[in-house]
C-alpha cells in the first residue's frame, strides 16, 4: 500500500471542513430575519474556498507525482459535501417563502435533493469514467460539480451585493431570488449528469510555461473578479456552465437545417 500524500491529503480534507463550515453558516439563516441575511455571501464564499482546495490539492498531486485511487475517492467525498450537500442547502434557505402553497415549497425541496443527488451521480461516474492520473483530465462529461456549486454560490453573493452595493430594494431581490434560486439551481443539476464535454479550466490556466501576455491576463481576470466580484463570479459561473451547451445546441439546430430532402422533380420514379 502506497503511503497517503500528506499535503495532497490536507488540501482536500480543507474542502470538506469549507463545505461543512458552509452548511452550518446557512444552518444560522432565518429567512424572515433580515439581521441573518449576510450568512448567505458568507457561506457562499466558504463553498467558493471549498473550490480552491479542491483545486489545490489536484495541482499538489501532479507536482508531488502521489496522484492515486485513494486520493480519488477521497476527493469526491468531500465534494459530495461542499459541492453538493452545501449548495443544496443554500438553495434551500435562499428560495425559502412561508408564504408559498405546499405544492411550491414541496417542489422546491425535491430541486435541492435532486441536484444532490445529480451532483453524487456525478462524481460517481467521474470516478468509473475517469483515470487517477490527474494528467489525463482535460475534459469532463457533464457540468463540474464544483462549477455548478458555484453557480449556485454567486446567485447568493449577488442577491446580497444587490442590495448593499447597488441600492436595490432587498424585497425585490429577495423575491426574485426565490424564483431563480431554485430553477438556477434545477439547470445546472440536470447539466452535471449531462454528456456535454466541458473543459478543464484550472488545467488550461496552469499547465505548461505560458507566454508573458497569458500571465498577464491571469492577472488582469484576478483583479477584475477582486474589483467587481459579485457580478464577475455570476458572469464566469454561469457563462461556463451555460454557453457551452447552448453552443452545442445551436449548432445541432443549424446542421439540422442543412441537410434538406431532395427537390421533387429530382426523386427517381419507380
Amino acid at each position: 500500500m502506497k503511503k497517503i500524500a500528506i499535503l495532497p491529503t490536507l488540501l482536500t480534507l480543507g474542502n470538506a471542513v469549507c463545505g461543512f463550515a458552509a452548511i452550518l453558516t446557512t444552518s444560522k439563516i432565518i429567512p424572515e430575519d433580515s439581521q441573518t441575511h449576510p450568512y448567505f455571501a458568507q457561506a457562499a464564499w466558504l463553498i467558493l474556498a471549498a473550490m480552491i482546495f479542491d483545486a489545490l490539492d489536484g495541482y499538489a498531486a501532479r507536482l508531488s507525482k502521489t496522484a492515486s485511487d485513494f486520493g480519488g475517492q477521497l476527493d469526491s467525498l468531500c465534494d459530495a459535501i461542499s459541492f453538493g450537500v452545501a449548495p443544496a442547502f443554500l438553495v434551500l434557505r435562499m428560495a425559502h417563502n412561508p408564504e408559498a402553497s405546499l405544492l411550491v415549497r414541496q417542489g422546491i425541496l425535491g430541486i435541492a435533493v435532486l441536484y444532490m443527488c445529480c451532483t453524487i451521480l456525478r462524481l460517481a461516474r467521474f470516478n468509473t469514467e475517469n483515470s487517477p492520473d490527474p494528467a489525463a483530465h482535460k475534459r469532463f462529461k457533464g457540468l463540474p460539480s464544483p462549477a455548478a456549486a458555484g453557480c449556485v454560490a454567486s446567485m447568493a453573493i449577488l442577491q446580497g451585493a444587490l442590495t448593499k452595493v447597488f441600492s436595490v430594494e432587498e424585497s425585490l431581490v429577495l423575491g426574485w431570488m426565490k424564483v431563480l434560486a431554485p430553477l438556477g439551481t434545477l439547470v445546472v443539476g440536470l447539466l452535471m449528469v449531462s454528456r456535454f464535454a466541458y473543459p478543464h479550466m484550472t488545467k488550461q490556466i496552469l499547465r505548461g510555461r505560458r507566454h508573458f501576455s497569458h500571465l498577464v491576463e491571469v492577472i488582469l481576470l484576478v483583479g477584475l473578479v477582486l474589483l467587481t466580484r459579485e457580478i464577475t463570479l455570476a458572469i464566469l459561473f454561469w457563462g461556463y456552465a451555460l454557453l457551452l451547451p447552448l453552443r452545442s445546441i445551436a449548432e445541432r439546430a443549424w446542421q439540422g437545417r442543412r441537410v434538406r430532402p431532395a427537390p421533387l422533380d429530382e426523386v427517381v420514379p419507380h
